[in-house]
């Protein structure tokens, strides 16, 4: 049995060393798609065309190795969204021999003259990975996707355009490595509209906070308007059920405590028109959040405070309403601490996702003489299927509200 070679061409023949092409002419049977292939139509090899079936061409691949030497050719680096994990998988990795080059995603961010060290990359092409491009386009990752004929840059933007995604830049890289590449920037709308030569690609970029990048205050704004990194913002059905909670009057002082990306704190602003919002975050990657948040929506009563909670607060106003979204571990320290300053008749909301927070936090406000409520909020989400839509569940989230009872 002879070891089958796996050669990845990368964007076009030119890429492939001396090495390469030796073992090439020393092929018995090559076997690529048709592109590929028609670089090669002198060689004496038999061809084998790779078509939808790859099964089938793995089988063929599987029993003529046993006696010919068979190269596989691939387009970029075989071993990224490649036919090089099927074979290796099929036929074992004893018995094969790769040979990466340049791949799609590398040449598309050399020709935008971008890194792509911290790049998500997302295959469309033929996968069923749309959850997974709408949860890392909610992170605001910068996203590299393979795209097919059906989930094509066109589909992608207007699919965007519908979620109200509005906050990326559209790079299309077409036909990349031929006489007809282009490489171009679209607005959403605008690439929703259009056709692209295949085989291509898309780049999707967060665009930076600024004053073009203005959003609209509305309660429950999409957490795709929000600058946050790995999903961690309070979802916008349970922002909006949170504020309800808080009672909120147009010159309440808010503290908004472990405030992440101060999403609470920012819409906060929509009922407090003459009082003063405070959001409280111990890391300060965060607090840069914070800042670029009330920069993108406007708000000018909301002041960023970076302090380890409990300490902090003793310099702060005292607060009419109190929001607590974090806490861990240290969620009594913190709610106790917090109490100490709550105006008579003010209200304390704490939201959680940890079962043992829940008692506590309800402990905790009882022992402090306030009257609690909670509730539970299950959010599921609608997500595209290939012909209809599902439901998705996010984490259940734990709403415990204390009212400082009157003295």
């Amino acid at each position: 049995m002879k070891p089958v070679t796996i050669i990845g061409i990368g964007m076009t023949v030119e890429d492939l060393t001396a090495r390469h092409l030796e073992i090439i002419d020393q092929a018995e049977i090559l076997v690529g798609g048709k592109r590929l292939l028609n670089h090669f139509k002198k060689s004496p090899a038999r061809k084998k065309l790779i078509g939808r079936d790859i099964d089938s061409v793995i089988h063929f691949i599987s029993r003529e190795m046993k006696k010919k030497q068979v190269v596989v050719l691939a387009s970029g680096d075989p071993m990224f969204f490649g036919i090089g994990r099927r074979l290796v998988e099929a036929i074992g990795a004893k018995n094969t021999r790769v040979y990466p080059n340049i791949s799609s995603v590398a040449a598309a961010f050399a020709r935008i003259k971008e890194p792509w060290d911290d790049v998500q990359v997302i295959s469309l092409h033929g996968r069923k990975n749309e959850a997974l491009l709408f949860n890392s386009l909610e992170e605001e990752n910068k996203i590299a996707v393979f795209t097919d004929p059906n989930n094509n840059p066109a589909w992608l933007a207007a699919r965007l355009l519908k979620n109200q995604i509005i906050n990326y830049d559209i790079c299309v890289l077409e036909a990349m490595g031929s006489e007809t590449e282009k490489v171009n920037w679209y607005p959403l709308s605008t690439a929703a509209q259009m056709k692209f030569a295949d085989p291509n690609m898309v780049v999707l970029k967060p665009r930076p906070p600024g004053t073009k990048d203005k959003r609209p205050l509305v309660l429950g704004g999409p957490e795709s308007w929000y600058h946050h990194q790995n999903g961690l913002i309070t979802k916008s059905e349970i922002r909006a059920i949170s504020l309800a909670k808080l009672r909120l009057a147009a010159d309440h002082i808010l503290w908004d405590l472990g405030a992440g990306s101060g999403s609470i704190a920012i819409e906060a602003a929509l009922f407090i028109k003459r009082g003063r919002i405070f959001a409280v975050e111990k890391k300060s990657e965060r607090v840069a959040q914070i800042k670029s948040n009330k920069k993108r929506f406007g708000i000018g009563n909301l002041t960023a405070v970076q302090a380890r909670l409990p300490r902090g607060l003793a310099e702060l106003p005292r607060p009419d309403r109190i929001f607590i979204g974090g806490g861990g571990k240290h969620l009594k320290s913190i709610i106790s601490a917090a109490a100490q300053y709550l105006k008579p008749q003010g209200v304390m909301v704490i939201n959680t996702v940890l079962i043992p927070n829940v008692e506590a936090a309800r402990l905790t406000l009882e022992k402090l003489g306030f009257e609690t409520d909670i509730i539970q909020v299950q959010i599921n989400r609608s997500r595209q299927m290939p012909w209809a839509e599902r439901l998705e569940a996010l984490n259940p989230v734990w709403i415990i509200s204390g009212m400082r009872k009157v003295e």
